[in-house]
């Protein structure tokens, strides 16, 4: 698993812009696209856009393939701190410490931005 740079660079984009929800732990359930949700995004849009939703690449998938693209942060409209917050647990709990490192970075960048609601 390595860092989707190109997606991170875009959440600091996405911060920086005011598009984000700065909800709190646990809401991600709520909040993360559905499968047809992600189909469709895809469809109208292209691997290439989906990928800048997602920090994590594992390349022992094809990048034409969802697989390729894993920890989301985001619904496809603006990023969500509680996808963030799941991204670092998941990371951490798997080992992943660049990816981990890049969501604790973004959630000080929000945190700055913004107190949480």
């Amino acid at each position: 698993m390595t860092l989707n740079r190109a997606a991170f660079d875009y959440a600091r984009e996405l911060i920086a812009h005011g598009r984000l929800v700065a909800d709190k732990k646990g809401s991600w359930r709520k909040h993360h696209p559905s499968r047809s949700e992600e189909n469709e995004f895809i469809h109208n849009h292209g691997f290439q856009e989906y990928a800048k939703w997602h920090l994590g690449i594992d390349r022992r998938h094809s990048e034409e393939t969802k697989e390729h693209y894993k920890f989301p942060f985001g619904d496809f409209a603006a990023l969500h701190r509680c996808g963030l917050l799941a991204v670092k647990a998941r990371a951490h709990q798997y080992g992943y410490a660049e990816v981990e490192a890049a969501a604790d970075q973004l959630l000080s960048r929000i945190e700055l931005r913004q107190p949480t609601r």
